[in-house]
């Protein structure tokens, strides 16, 4: 088999992880793909193969559990023998207040969104080493971990721990030749979009991204496709002296003080 780099993306069955898979595939990565969805794994192997002719590798498992990330790595060593790249991008969460969250919510959130990443990261980064490898690990934040909208508070938590788990491993494995790298995406297009609901259950989804994206300045919202091309160029020698920093991927929302329709009140001809 050629020498391909290899790269192990979690939350790979949809969104960003999916359209990070493809990226990488379209540039003749092999590819250990992990997600909790068994279908949408393999239909994601399926669309990468056809596309890309990728070798695959899906890494079925709940990210929770300690062995099933063991696992991943070592599946993904045992095929190729070799990791380049690791991409974070799996995520859980509900919508929920700290006033009504429980400790099983919490906890849950923790292990997937903070743990599973700080373990995969030390498991790869120990097989990079052993291989000499100067390969990058990437951990997909939030620009929620600055922005928070006080309804999601373990996630918020998990976010802002990521990024400074980032400036963490990146001192740690720096010498190695090992780069850490977050990037916070802002509102994207994925199914973590969808699911807002008011008190009696009804939907208000599309009223929440619509006013993200009036607050985004170029008022609209982001791609998958677009987070997974700073995915892939982070990854690549181009970026070879990022590392230990958090990238904004948010089409400017962070920094905006306030929604366009605010600002129209006051100028209206400048907006």
């Amino acid at each position: 088999m050629e020498n391909k780099k290899v790269a192990i993306i979690t939350g790979a069955a949809g969104g960003i992880g999916l359209a990070t898979a493809r990226k990488f595939a379209e540039n003749n990565f092999c590819i250990a793909l992990s997600d909790i969805n068994g279908e949408g794994l393999h239909k994601a192997v399926e669309i990468l193969a056809k596309e890309y002719q990728a070798d695959c590798l899906i890494c079925h498992g709940n990210l929770e559990d300690i062995h099933d990330i063991e696992n991943i790595v070592e599946q993904t060593l045992a095929k190729w023998g070799r990791i380049d790249v690791l991409v974070n991008n799996a995520a859980w969460r509900t919508i929920e207040t700290m006033r009504t969250i429980s400790l099983k919510n919490w906890e849950k959130t923790l292990r997937i969104n903070l743990t599973a990443p700080a373990f995969l990261a030390k498991y790869v980064a120990a097989a990079m080493e052993e291989k000499k490898i100067a390969g990058v690990i990437l951990n997909i934040s939030s620009v929620m971990s600055q922005n928070a909208a006080g309804y999601s508070p373990a996630y918020i938590a998990c976010k802002g721990g990521l990024e400074s788990l980032t400036y963490e491993l990146a001192t740690l494995y720096g010498p190695s030749g090992i780069r850490v790298v977050g990037v916070s995406p802002g509102n994207i297009e994925t199914n973590l979009s969808n699911d807002y609901k008011d008190e009696t259950g009804n939907n208000i989804s599309e009223q929440l991204i619509d006013h993200m994206n009036d607050h985004t300045p170029l008022l609209r919202a982001g791609r998958p496709e677009e987070i997974a091309n700073v995915c892939y160029w982070l990854s690549s020698g181009e970026a070879s002296f990022i590392t230990g920093a958090s990238i904004l991927a948010d089409g400017g929302f962070l920094h905006n003080f306030n929604a366009y329709r605010m600002k129209k009140l006051q100028f209206p001809k400048e907006f």
